[in-house]
């Protein structure tokens, strides 16, 4: 108790404060640009952390990690283009919000969605973090493989009438994910001879490329029928029937983004996909989503910002980062000379303390400040299409120079802009492509290793209960909607019979 009221005190100090709000609004503003996301957000802004105290340092970088969090989903829900892979579900339901007029009811429900999620996290943080990092340490190759084709079981699953394309769309994603030099054995796969490709194809190209270049072509495409439409901004705040429908995915996601962003490389993408699907999958209105649901997008959103709250708890207690935002984080403060693990909570109780009371006051500032900001973020909407689409593209090019400052990613860029509008006018899925290309080669690696460790026997990944839970996730996943149309048309017939 000591300890907490102390870390309460230090972090209620005027500049910790002051820190926190200029963290979380710096990290807003840059995560709401396009491929830049958090991780970029922390690492381009480190340099502002020089000087200072170690524990003001920690609680800037974290305002500014979460601020990202919170700000990748702005971009996502106005111009279709998620700030990274954690926010690509925002524009799921986000995007189609806006465009029905609705832009001000989707960045009020996603702040304060973000804002109750990241609540719960902290609060989970205080009370769990000890089991919770116990829990992770017993995640082998094994069980992180399942979790991974659970994870992508279940996006497939969400395209409800075109699954063969969804699986189409997942295979090209898992393919894309090979190209590089393996890492086991020094191979040069898929890289046509082209020194840049040795470190494989970055997802963020290929996300903006199908979303924000892939969007603006399509446009293109209708622009003068966009011309004569004047979009809608709607009310800044949401109404007591889209907060009803919010309300109990918001507190559904919030602990299961958590428990997700605990787990070492899972992170912020896969909890807002899985939240997304599981809120789908027991929706009354499943029909819904993609077009607008106001749940489908509240869920991933609690969800994305409970996990970079929950991706701490690795970070701090193992010193294993638990998403490449806390990668950056790691090596940053290990050069501010403080080294995570068990005994930082024995010797340095006074940093963890004020890191986690600053979050409660950080996550209380940025939803002030993201609802401040929607009024002058949906006047993005007003601005005409062949002024905005320009500026989108050139966003786009700026994000993907800043990746490796290669010309090369010009050119990807293009390809994968013209491979997004092709997918968009076939109406294939974009999700399973993106997340497969994002967890593919992870999802390989642990492959490899689980079978290797194993003298090439598959009883591996049967071996534990968590990896016996995750196959039966899986199937289920896999068959819920066969399942549940089954039992709809058991239903209509049952009531065609009634009638007769």
């Amino acid at each position: 108790m000591n300890n907490y009221l102390e870390g309460l005190m230090t972090s209620l100090e005027p500049m910790n404060i002051l820190w926190v709000i200029v963290g979380g609004f710096l990290g807003t503003i840059v995560g709401m640009l396009p491929g830049l996301g958090p991780a970029t957000a922390v690492a381009v802004l480190i340099p502002i952390t020089f000087g200072m105290e170690p524990i003001s340092a920690i609680i800037l970088m974290a305002a500014i990690y979460y601020g990202a969090m919170y700000g990748g989903s702005r971009s996502s829900i106005l111009l279709n283009t998620p700030g990274d892979g954690s926010a690509i579900a925002a524009t799921f339901d986000g995007y189609p919000m806006a465009q029905k007029g609705q832009a001000g009811e989707a960045m009020a429900i996603s702040a304060v969605a973000s804002f109750i999620g990241g609540i719960m996290a902290v609060i989970g943080f205080v009370f769990l973090a000890e089991p919770l990092a116990n829990f992770a340490l017993k995640f082998g190759p094994a069980e992180y493989f399942l979790l991974m084709l659970l994870t992508l079981s279940a996006i497939v699953s969400l395209s409800i009438g075109k699954m063969i394309k969804g699986f189409i769309a997942m295979s090209l994603g898992l393919l894309l994910s090979t190209v590089g030099i393996d890492t086991q054995t020094g191979v040069y796969r898929f890289t046509l001879g082209i020194p840049h490709f040795s470190e494989g194809i970055d997802f963020l190209i290929v996300i903006i490329g199908v979303y924000a270049i892939g969007e603006v072509l399509y446009n293109f495409l209708t622009i003068d029928q966009l011309k004569k439409e004047k979009k809608k901004v709607g009310k800044i705040w949401f109404s007591k029937e889209q907060w009803k429908r919010s309300k109990w995915p918001i507190l559904r996601s919030g602990p299961l983004g958590f428990i997700i962003g605990v787990l070492p490389g899972a992170g912020g993408s896969i909890a807002s996909m899985i939240s997304y699907s599981t809120e789908k999958q027991m929706s009354k209105k499943p029909e819904e989503f993609g077009k607008g649901a106001v749940e489908g997008l509240a869920a991933p959103e609690s969800a994305n910002n409970a996990a970079s709250v929950g991706a701490m708890i690795p970070l701090l207690t193992m010193g294993i980062p638990g998403s490449g935002t806390t990668a950056v984080m790691l090596g940053a403060l290990i050069m501010l000379g403080i080294k995570p693990g068990p005994l930082l909570f024995e010797n340095d109780p006074t940093t963890v303390w004020s890191l986690i009371n600053s979050m409660f006051i950080g996550n209380i500032a940025l939803v002030i400040i993201n609802i401040l900001l929607v009024g002058v973020l949906v006047k993005i909407l007003d601005t005409p299409a062949k002024v905005l689409y320009p500026i989108i593209v050139l966003l786009a090019f700026i994000g993907t120079y800043t990746l490796s400052y290669s010309a090369i990613d010009f050119f990807l860029l293009l390809v994968f802009g013209l491979f997004g509008l092709m997918l968009k006018v076939l109406d294939f899925p974009i999700a399973p492509l993106v997340l497969a290309l994002i967890v593919g080669a992870d999802m390989e690696q642990n492959f490899r290793k689980a079978v290797l460790s194993s003298n090439g026997s598959i009883d591996i990944f049967f071996a534990s209960p968590i990896s016996i839970t995750l196959i039966f996730l899986t199937i289920l996943s896999i068959s819920y909607p066969a399942i549940i149309k089954y039992f709809q048309k058991r239903k209509e017939r049952k009531n065609i019979n009634v009638n007769m």
